[in-house]
Parts: C-alpha cells; sequence; structure tokens
C-alpha cells in the first residue's frame, strides 16, 4: 500500500523552503523574538507620556499665572478702588495767588508731642544728610510743556548743596522722577486746567528742590518732632525733605517709589494752590492726594495735627500718591 504525502522532511533530508509561512494546520506562524506593533499616540498622548504628572501641572500654571499678572495690574490701577469725586481736589478751594504767601504752607502747626502720632514716625531705612548749606543748585535740563491746562507753570528741579548725592541716587535721578510724576496724566494735569513746563534758567513759578532735613525745618518750621515738607511762597520753593525722601513713610509700606510721587504731587499741590489738607472721605477708598499721608492715612491721625478738620474720625483710606488716579 502506498504510503501518504508526509508534512515533514525526514531527519537525514535536507529542509525545504515553504512559499507560505504557515505551520501545519494553516494558521500562521508567531514569531516570538518580533515586537508587538505599537498604537500611534496623539500629541497630547505623547506628552502626558513624556512629562507624566507635570503634564497636567504646567497648564495649572499658567493659568495661575494669568491670574495673578491680571490680580497685578488691577491693583495698580487705583480707579476701580473709589469713584472720583471721592479723591478729586476741589478746584473751588484752590488759591491761584497762593505765591504771595509769606508763610509756610502744609506743614503741621499742632503742638503735639512726636510720641502720640507714631504713624508719622520716619521708618528705618538708608543714610541721609541731616544739614546742608542752605544754598542750592539747578540740575541742567528743560523739557517740553506737559499738559494742556491754560495756566502754565514753570519749574526748576533744585537740589541742596552739601546733601550727599549717593543718598538719594544722584541729581539727574531725582529730576527724572520729578519730570515723570508731573507729566504723568493721573498728575495735576489730568483735569486739564494746568500744565507744566521745565526751564533751567530765569524766574520759574516754582522750585521743586530736595533739601535736608535741618534746611526742611528752617522753611517749613518744626512745631512737631516730625520730618515733614512743605510749600515756601517767599522762594517759591517746594521743599522735598530727603529723609523722607530716602526712607518714605509708614503709610507706604516701604514702596519708595509710589511715597516719592506723592510726596512731589502733594507739595506742588501746595504750590499750585491748594493750601489746605483733605480728610479720608469713604472708608477703605484711596486717600486724597493734599491729605497728610506722611503721617497717616487714618483721619484719627491726622486730625491730631488739624484739630479744626471736620471729618469722621473713624475712617480709613488706602495710600494713594495721585490727584487724578481714575484718568
Amino acid at each position: 500500500m502506498e504510503a501518504g504525502p508526509r508534512t515533514r522532511p525526514r531527519p537525514d533530508q535536507p529542509l525545504r523552503a515553504r512559499w507560505d509561512p504557515t505551520d501545519d494546520s494553516g494558521r500562521a506562524r508567531v514569531d516570538r523574538d518580533a515586537q508587538p506593533e505599537r498604537k500611534k499616540q496623539s500629541a497630547l498622548g505623547r506628552f502626558v507620556a513624556t512629562y507624566g504628572w507635570r503634564a497636567y501641572a504646567i497648564p495649572l500654571l499658567v493659568i495661575l499665572t494669568i491670574v495673578l499678572i491680571v490680580m497685578t495690574v488691577r491693583d495698580g490701577n487705583d480707579a476701580a478702588v473709589t469713584p472720583a469725586a471721592d479723591v478729586n481736589p476741589d478746584s473751588a478751594s484752590r488759591n491761584t495767588d497762593v505765591s504771595k504767601e509769606t508763610k509756610p504752607i502744609g506743614a503741621p502747626t499742632g503742638s503735639i508731642q512726636a510720641a502720640s502720632l507714631p504713624a508719622g514716625t520716619l521708618p528705618p531705612g538708608g543714610p541721609y544728610t541731616q544739614k546742608g548749606r542752605e544754598s542750592y543748585h539747578v540740575v541742567p535740563g528743560a523739557g517740553k510743556q506737559v499738559g494742556t491746562g491754560p495756566q502754565v507753570y514753570t519749574y526748576t528741579v533744585e537740589v541742596e548743596n552739601g546733601v550727599n548725592s549717593q543718598d538719594f541716587g544722584g541729581d539727574r535721578s531725582f529730576a527724572k522722577m520729578v519730570d515723570s510724576t508731573l507729566a504723568n496724566p493721573r498728575s495735576w494735569i489730568g483735569d486739564g486746567k494746568v500744565a507744566f513746563r521745565r526751564i533751567t534758567g530765569g524766574e520759574p513759578d516754582l522750585r521743586i528742590t530736595l533739601a535736608s532735613p535741618a534746611t526742611a525745618r528752617e522753611l517749613c518750621g518744626y512745631q512737631i518732632q516730625l520730618e515733614t515738607s512743605c510749600f515756601y511762597p517767599p522762594e517759591k520753593r517746594v521743599t522735598l525733605n530727603e529723609a523722607r525722601w530716602v526712607r518714605g513713610a509708614l503709610s507706604y509700606e516701604g514702596d519708595d517709589l509710589l511715597y516719592r510721587q506723592y510726596l512731589v504731587n502733594h507739595e506742588t499741590g501746595h504750590g499750585i494752590g491748594y493750601e489746605s489738607h483733605e480728610p479720608c472721605k469713604e472708608n477703605g477708598a484711596l486717600a486724597p492726594v493734599m491729605m497728610q499721608q506722611s503721617f497717616g492715612v487714618a483721619n484719627s491721625q491726622i486730625m491730631a495735627l488739624d484739630p479744626q478738620m471736620q471729618a469722621n474720625r473713624n475712617l480709613v483710606c488706602k495710600p494713594n500718591p495721585w490727584p487724578f488716579p481714575n484718568k
């Protein structure tokens, strides 16, 4: 009987190649050494596979960063805090002939002891010159008019001789701060009634001056034992106390930039006719720029210096360096 066809070669026969790589049962052979085929991943899948848990943290950090930026910008925009009517100076109270006065304007006249005004204490900080030479030099640099108001005030930037320039950053730095503050639309040019132009020669309307504490006391008085600034009409001198310029005020909590802007605006405000100080008008609102913020932003603090002021003693404001913060 003839044997049927063999499916495997005998051991003594050579192996034969197959055209169809299937096993004897017709099923495809399995290559155990072959790697399984991977499914294609999306870009998001590859990102997650690469960074793990950080893939979820990164978008969250981006969102938090955007939120912080928005909050910072909003905090810097004081317009959202209080209506303009609660902050803007009252033009009706402005004395346009203030330069004809003979006494300092803006300095406290009360006789209260400094210990009773802890908010007005000079903060710790850098050094300053206690006493200068009571003479001044003009910082070079004229500028174009800023503002469109019909009443244009010319001004010089001056520094008392004998004051150590290293303590306050130098003449140019001081002048730049004065110029940029007055040119800001939130400053006095904001209501369209006044304008400013810096000059270096001739007779200015205002002499914006950095003075030593001893000279500031000579010009502004020293009824209370606290460092203060003022406008001295006989010399048309907007007197900025160097001790305050260097160290600021407790009410500004170490923000020297904002305090210096306040100092320029407040004392220049006296120089253009805003003689009277203002109280806080709404609890938690921005303080009026003509409030004595160097001594505090609570009515109970500043009314100790001005007993004639009519205001609610319980109101407390937030520091504000600008006459028109909503601009």
